[in-house]
């Protein structure tokens, strides 16, 4: 059995699949790909398919390589579902960057269902839940923790989306100057620092000077490149 997202969902087609086997009354689930938009209704549907016989769903999260705060939605559907079938419901094998928000998330990483208050309580700051009592210094705590884990995500996202302006930002000055990939990254930084520009704004006015009629980096990121490119042949 294997369900995956659709275009709509996710804004990719496969950004999550989860294929599975039923073993008596255990179903193994393993879920591949990124923990976002829409993948709490892909795996609904997946619990759904499930046989009655079912007594226990077993979750090895290992081929999961990006999570962002859907990620708790999608355990919040696990965890509901595991209290209305009377189920046992168990994640395993989380890591790299997925284990990393769970930890800014304040669960346990072994299992983020296991523990005093998986009723639901852990996911009660997400967006789409009633609001917190202000009482409630863990929920408080909670809170802040997410905050802090959608800004890192966040920072992820734009990391991720300004790597093709980058690399390409290298290999002209690899052209350009006869420079190493690292020396390259290097003037791309230092001349990040120099002039105070964001390292994405400085490899894309780098691209943009070299295309055919393309216009010239601003004299103050211009001065900034010619230093760095100064400093890293005097090194």
């Amino acid at each position: 059995m294997t369900s995956a997202a659709s275009p709509h969902l996710t804004g990719g087609l496969d950004t999550l699949v989860i294929s599975g086997r039923i073993d008596a009354d255990r179903a193994e689930l393993t879920p591949r790909g990124e923990l976002v938009h829409g993948c709490a209704d892909i795996l609904a549907r997946t619990l759904a398919g499930l046989p009655d016989t079912v007594t226990r769903v077993d979750l090895d999260m290992a081929g999961v390589h990006f999570m962002d705060t859907a990620g708790l939605q999608f355990l919040d559907v696990l965890a509901v579902h595991g209290r209305q079938r009377s189920l046992t419901v168990t994640t395993a094998n989380w890591n790299g960057q997925p284990r990393r928000i769970l930890e800014l998330a304040g669960l346990d990483t072994t299992d983020p269902l296991a523990g005093p208050d998986t009723a639901g309580a852990v996911w009660a700051v997400a967006p789409a839940a009633p609001a917190v009592p202000a009482s409630s210094a863990v929920a408080l705590e909670r809170a802040e923790r997410l905050h802090v884990l959608e800004e890192e995500v966040e920072q992820l996202r734009q990391a991720i989306a300004s790597r093709p302006v980058i690399d390409q930002a290298r290999g002209i000055l690899m052209a350009t100057h006869g420079c190493t990939s690292d020396e390259a990254w290097h003037i791309l930084r230092e001349t990040s620092q120099l002039s105070n520009t964001k390292l994405r704004d400085v490899a894309a006015a780098v691209t943009a000077s070299a295309e055919a009629d393309g216009p010239p980096p601003s004299p103050e990121l211009r001065t900034a490149l010619q230093r760095a490119v100064a400093r890293r042949r005097r090194g």
